[in-house]
Parts: structure tokens; sequence; C-alpha cells
């Protein structure tokens, strides 16, 4: 073999050793790249498990009757206390009136009640004048039994004359017993009336109180916004027969967010007040901004219907989602677009930090934790 070969040969051997090693390095630094490890860690924290949430209220009826009328049309935007739907009320209108009745009849007898307790001190009075009465004939009675007593034995009294006296005295004694008598029955009669009126005034309560709900119900008849917001599909129309709870229609308010489901792996420096960007799928990945408002406290898993039960036969371990609550920016041409339920996703800036926002709804701000 020619001297010159063999260098030439190690040169090729040594370049292609540094081009394979390149190209290792190469696909090792891209493959870290790739999954966000070390060096090329990232402090954004990204995912397409969110999507666009709204206080969407269903709007149902607490009675059950035909439809009278739906002023409202789909989609339509209204404001709190405008009328959506109003049941035939004129079953609830005769409720209330019968209330009205039975009210008028429960304070008629209470204040017959009245009367009779007046009627009962009057006749206390009547009977407290008798036994006074009786009381007066019996000592005269009395009196006359001992005058004839001591007359009897000098013989200016007769016997049979000291018997009429006798039996004057027992009667006065008699009629004095009968007086106190009819006097306690009076009494009696009055405590009946007392605790009587108790229970009337518990009855003209008791109507008030079903005036009251008859009230409620009529006022129920007619469903209103309880809140400025936009309507969804109207489910029933003129003429049809609705029950209690029954869907009817949804209205949407204004204030929006987003959850965000991130992976437990990305929590780490997940903090509230950061700023997050979100691109919007149906706004063509318009690219928006807002910024972290609350944490769960617990994964999504935790708050399921059947929760699973790890300790069953063989664990696979798969990272847990932990929904974070951002507040959408408001002073962005699109917000008026979000609708609820759309897909976004997020990427949540988690090198800076920032205020964190208040609730769209009652002003709220949370604490950090």
């Amino acid at each position: 073999m020619p001297a010159t070969t063999q260098p030439r040969s190690a040169r090729i051997r040594l370049v292609s050793s540094i081009l394979f090693g390149g190209v290792a390095l190469a696909g090792v630094l891209i493959v870290l790249y790739a999954w966000q490890l070390p060096p090329f860690s990232s402090p954004i924290e990204s995912t397409e498990n969110a999507q666009v949430r709204g206080q969407t209220t269903i709007i149902s009826p607490q009675l059950s009757g035909y439809v009278y009328e739906v002023p409202v049309q789909d989609f339509q935007w209204v404001k709190e206390g405008d009328l959506l739907v109003r049941i035939d009320d004129r079953i609830y209108q005769q409720h209330l009136d019968q209330g009205l009745a039975q009210l008028g009849i429960q304070k008629a007898a209470l204040e017959n009640n009245l009367q009779q307790r007046r009627s009962a001190e009057a006749t206390i009075v009547q009977r407290q004048a008798t036994v006074a009465s009786a009381e007066a004939q019996s000592q005269k009675a009395a009196a006359d039994l001992r005058r004839s007593n001591a007359l009897v034995t000098d013989g200016s009294v007769s016997k049979s004359e000291l018997d009429v006296t006798r039996a004057a005295d027992a009667q006065a004694r008699a009629a004095l017993a009968e007086a106190k008598a009819a006097l306690e029955i009076a009494r009696q009669d009055l405590q009946t009336v007392i605790v009587n009126r108790g229970s009337l005034e518990a009855s003209v309560k008791n109507a008030e109180a079903a005036i009251e709900l008859a009230r409620i119900d009529l006022t129920n008849t007619r469903i209103t916004a309880p809140r400025d917001g936009q309507l969804g599909q109207i489910g029933t129309r003129l003429g049809a027969y609705v029950n209690s709870g029954a869907q009817l229609m949804g209205l949407v308010p204004r204030p929006r967010w987003i959850i965000a489901n991130m992976k437990e792996t990305q929590m780490a420096n997940v903090r509230l007040g950061q700023p997050v960007s979100f691109t919007v799928d149906a706004l063509e990945n318009r690219k928006m901004r807002g910024r972290v408002q609350r944490i769960s406290p617990a994964a999504g898993s935790e708050f399921s219907l059947l929760p699973a039960d790890n300790a069953t036969g063989n664990f696979v371990k798969i990272a847990q989602r932990i929904p974070v609550r951002i507040t959408v920016d408001g002073d962005q041409d699109e917000l008026a677009r979000l609708r609820p339920g759309m897909s976004v996703v997020v990427s949540i800036d988690t090198s800076q930090d920032g205020p964190i926002p208040p609730d769209p709804v009652d002003g709220s701000v949370e604490q950090q934790h």
C-alpha cells in the first residue's frame, strides 16, 4: 500500500467520526428542545386542554301549566327583569282569591272571639253580683235562725216557725253555693275563650302564609331574566304544557373566562396573577391575553362521579390534570366574540408575576396561597 494512502484514510475516518458525532449531538439537542428539557427548559407552560367558560344559566319554571306568552326569540339579548315566558295564571289567581276569602273568615272568627271574651267578662261581673246577693241573703237567714233559736225557749216563737227559719237558712246557703259555682263556670268559660284565641290567631297567620304562597305562585307564572345576557335556543312555544323544572332556555351573561386543565407536572411554577396568552380556534387562532386568577384545590379526577381506585389491580401512572381559571383582559376587541365552550390553546408565562385579577362577577380578589 502506498505511503500516502494510510494518512488519507485516517483523515476520512476522523472526518466521518466528527460528522457522526455532530449528527448524534444535533439529534440529542433536537430531542431535548422538542421535550423542553434542560438546557432548553422554557418558562412557558402550554396546554390544548382548555375551553372558554361562562355562567350559563338554565331557565326553568317553578310551576306547571300551559305557556300563555313567549315574547322573546332565539339568541336575543335581554335585560334583568325582562319577561321571558308567561304561564297561564288563572288557576293561581283563584288560589290567591281563595286564600284571601279564607283569611277573611279567620279574621271574623278572631273578632268573634273578642266579643265572646267581652261577654264572658260581663257574665263574670254578673255572677259576682249574684254571689254577693246570695251571701247577703245567707247572712240574713243565719241571723233569723239565731233569733228564732233564742226565742223558742220562752215560747215567743213556735217550733213550726223555727222550722221555717231553718229551711230559709238552708235555702240561702244553697243559693250561695249555687251562685259561687256559677261564678266559677263563668271564669272557666273566659279561660276557654282566651285559650281559643291563640288557636284563632294561629289560623289567621296560617291563612296569611297561604296567601303569600299563592302570591309567590302567581308571581312565578311570569318567568323573567335573572340578569342581563343573551338567550340560547327557546325550548318552548306558545300553548305548550310545561312541568316544574323543565328546561325552557339558556341565558348566558357577558362575563367570560378560561378553564385550562394543566398537567400536574406543569404546575410547579404556576402562580396567581401570572400573564397568560391564548389562541382561539374559532377566531382563526387569534391571540388574546389574560391572567391566572384561581387554581383548583384538587385534581379534576377528585370531582368525578366515579373516582378511580388505584388500590386495585395493576397500576399505570397517569399525569393528573389541575384546572386553572384564567380571566380575560377586558381591553380586547375580540372579547365579545368569545362563546362558552370554544376551544383555546393556553400558554402561561411562569417567569413573570402580576396582580391577581378581580372576579368579573362580584369584583372580589383571590388571596395568594
